[in-house]
């Protein structure tokens, strides 16, 4: 209120010549508020005054922290002779001071130059060169000049062999922030040497395989890898170089490695992952922004955590260096056999006039989320994209992600990860073969963890034999499948679909490239449709059982979706294959309570048909590259399908004329003890329980709802318009079914009894 008071005098000017008494109160009014007014702007001014005081002291402390900074690199950069630690109080002041500074903020490039050369120089004790390793993190990136140089120390044995082991592992951990490499590059031969010192061998390899490009494999090296691996035996870190070495260059490795995908380097990272991630986070926000913000990258989304696998998803720093944002537009005046910057890698016109010039970044965590270095790896033939690929997805996948293990692992960031792997085989339309063999071991161990996740990577696993298929998929899965809840029988049958729908796809492709019996595919034609035989015949097995424990229309739905794909394996995808659902699918499909899965069965019966009718054809067209020989069995059962479900929902014949086995024929007498009057009109598609709803409405739009409903009207020309009335409801399977299968020959004066149907079968065409 008395600020209210206030705002009204304010605006209401005072009169005290015409109303003393009036202007007396109003000026007293406003002294007392202005009293008010000034004791809160008093306080604003304090609490201003307050920041005022606490920036400055912020400002004061950061040049304070400059100051002590550049006084401690100036005593290393100063320092000579070998120093001691014990009561040398000035060395531990500045070291202390770097360590805070490296471990918070990061280092200058001239700063970690400095403490580099320091470390390794021989000066300090190995407690002190360990600390000042540990601490180089850098704030932005590490100047090549720099590394060259500790090279060199490092090359003449001037410190221990554990602080060798230690710079050998920060390099590894700051390969890819190393502003250029063509000087590195150049110490290939330098670093290989140093594979003799065993403790040294394990990081080294892993440094050369950074380092490796084709011209750095030669003989001498290769025998120098293979005499080293007959001492010491079959090392992971020495497989993993060598395995390198055999893509670039086959003919030089003749040596057979292990097909199956190893970890064939540890760690090295582990000392310094956190301060880089605590680092970047302080700098620019998220571990990954500093990177791109630097290069004039156009910044993604950040992500959630820095992982050990995945340092920077979305783009590391190239190996080919550090590119300010003022010389980008000089790259398109690059020589032919320049290298072109991958973080410059925008566009994909860029990707096509620089595909041979493209040098692909060391950290290969950033390929999956890049379009454009997905769709180069798509196009080049150098294999060892794909191994470099493959040997870290590997090791990513059985350290952090397999639950089989045992190990602890961070559910977001597997999740993240695995949906990362998914996407990127959805961009490629193909699978990883690493991710195969990831699924084949963990599946057996599987307790539903990641279903979204597993389930998409399922769906990508390629063509392989049954045998080994029931072993090391089918029969893991199965026994998930029968244990697992609704949802997830759901999402296992949609799974297995989209796997049969890439197989047909990859056929499908070839099968349109080259004639199909002349192509190489031909040698491997009938094991290509053994496997989508025996994988349809699988998902019949367990969709039968499921569907006789849950009766569920969800489950039926799916299952549905996935015989859609069947039924057009011969037309739709060239695949001479023709397998019908069995009939533990069939008659609980043409039973459903649910119109949208009984229309569903009705489509995929017409397409059957038209798949059945294209490979008779087919049998007497000379000039047909593609032609199947149908099984007898399949054309009875087919029209033994096509007959009882005529029977149910057209001529009223429920239960008469069905002969399978499993199918719905029931004795006259039995049905007789049921007391269902007109019982064979039970299911047609007027009773039918699925199209009662319907027939219902039906009538009621045509003679109101007021009168009572009798589904016996419904006959004569009534019927031909109620079959109307379902196709404009969107029952498009039941229409193509019909016409399809049914000849009609009725007129307007008949009523339905007299109407003759014939049901048409793929025998007599």
């Amino acid at each position: 209120m008395e600020k209210q008071k206030l705002h009204r005098s304010s605006r209401r000017p005072a009169k005290p010549e015409q109303q003393p008494g009036y202007g007396q109160g109003v000026l007293s009014a406003l002294h007392g508020h202005g009293k008010e007014r000034g004791d809160i702007t008093e306080k604003i001014n304090i609490q201003k005054t307050h920041q005022d005081k606490c920036h400055s002291a912020d400002d004061q402390a950061e040049v304070n922290e400059h100051e002590l900074l550049e006084q401690g690199l100036q005593y290393f950069e100063k320092v000579e002779g070998h120093v001691q630690l014990k009561g040398n109080g000035t060395l531990l002041k500045h070291l202390n001071t770097v360590e805070s500074v490296g471990t918070q903020k990061g280092l200058p490039p001239e700063g970690i130059d400095i403490l580099l050369s320091c470390a390794l120089s021989g000066k300090f004790v190995d407690t002190v060169n360990s600390r000042l390793l540990k601490c180089l993190i850098p704030s932005s990136v590490v100047s090549e000049d720099a590394v060259v140089k500790a090279v060199s120390w490092f090359c003449v044995d001037q410190c221990t062999a554990s602080t060798q082991v230690l710079f050998v592992r920060w390099l590894i951990t700051m390969f890819d922030l190393v502003d250029h490499k063509e000087k590195l590059r150049a110490l290939y031969g330098c670093f290989f040497c140093s594979l003799q010192d065993e403790r040294l061998c394990p990081y080294i390899c892993h440094l050369l395989y950074l380092l490796t490009k084709k011209e750095n494999v030669k003989p001498f090296r290769v025998r120098k890898l293979l005499d080293l691996q007959i001492r010491v035996g079959m090392q992971p870190h020495l497989q993993g170089l060598l395995s390198l070495y055999k893509v670039y260059c086959p003919e030089l490795v003749s040596l057979t490695l292990p097909t199956r995908v190893k970890t064939f380097f540890k760690n090295s990272e582990s000392l310094w992952k956190a301060e880089i991630m605590a680092v970047r986070r302080r700098n620019f926000g998220s571990p990954s922004v500093g990177l791109q913000m630097g290069f004039g990258i156009k910044q993604l989304p950040s992500q959630s955590k820095k992982r050990k696998w995945n340092s920077h998803m979305n783009l590391p720093v190239s190996s080919s260096g550090l590119v300010s944002h003022e010389d980008v537009s000089s790259f398109h005046h690059l020589h032919q056999d320049e290298a072109f910057p991958v973080e410059l890698l925008q566009t994909f016109t860029q990707l096509v006039q620089n595909i041979h010039r493209l040098q692909f970044p060391a950290q290969m965590g950033s390929v999956l989320k890049s379009p454009l270095l997905l769709h180069y790896i798509n196009c080049i033939k150098d294999d060892s994209v794909f191994l470099r690929l493959n040997y870290w997805m590997a090791q990513v996948l059985h350290e952090e992600c397999a639950w089989y293990t045992g190990n602890q692992h961070n559910e977001t960031e597997v999740r993240t990860f695995l949906d990362t792997i998914a996407n990127a085989q959805q961009f490629l339309q193909e699978g990883f073969s690493n991710c195969e063999e990831f699924l084949y071991k963990s599946i057996p161990h599987w307790n539903g963890c990641y279903r979204s996740q597993i389930l998409q990577l399922l769906s990508w696993i390629p063509l392989t034999s049954f045998s080994e298929m029931e072993q090391l998929l089918y029969e893991p899965l199965g026994q998930i499948f029968f244990t697992s809840s609704l949802y997830f029988k759901c999402g296992v049958i949609e799974s297995l679909k989209e796997m049969l729908q890439n197989w047909l796809s990859w056929h499908a492709f070839y099968a349109v490239q080259v004639n199909i019996q002349d192509s190489p595919m031909n040698n491997t034609l009938s094991g290509l449709v053994n496997t989508v035989c025996d994988l349809i015949h699988f998902v019949g097995r367990i969709s039968t059982i499921a569907l006789h424990i849950t009766n569920s229309s969800l489950l039926l739905h799916f299952i549905l979706d996935f015989y859609e794909i069947v039924c057009d394996m011969y037309v739709k995808y060239a695949m001479p294959l023709v397998v019908l659902p069995p009939s533990g699918v069939f008659y609980p499909a043409l039973l459903s309570l649910e119109s949208v899965n009984l229309n569903h069965l009705c489509y995929i019966m017409y397409r059957y048909r038209k798949n059945l009718v294209a490979a008779k054809e087919n049998e007497w067209n000379k000039k047909c590259t593609m032609w199947l020989n149908i099984n007898s069995q399949t054309i009875q059962e087919y029209n033994q399908y096509v007959l009882d479900m005529v029977g149910c929902l057209w001529t009223s014949q429920a239960f008469q004329k069905d002969r399978h086995p499993q199918g719905i024929f029931m004795d006259a007498e039995m049905l007789a003890r049921t007391g269902v009057e007109n019982y064979r009109n039970s299911f047609n598609i007027v009773r039918h329980p699925a199209l009662m709803g319907h027939a219902i409405l039906f009538l009621q739009q045509g003679f109101g709802e007021d009168k009572t409903v009798n589904l016996d009207l419904i006959k004569g020309k009534l019927w031909n318009w109620y079959v109307e009335y379902l196709y404009k409801k969107g029952m498009r399977g039941l229409k193509v079914f019909v016409e399809s299968s049914i000849s009609r020959i009725s007129c307007s004066s008949q009523s339905h009894s007299n109407t003759a149907e014939s049901c048409t079968s793929v025998a007599q065409k």
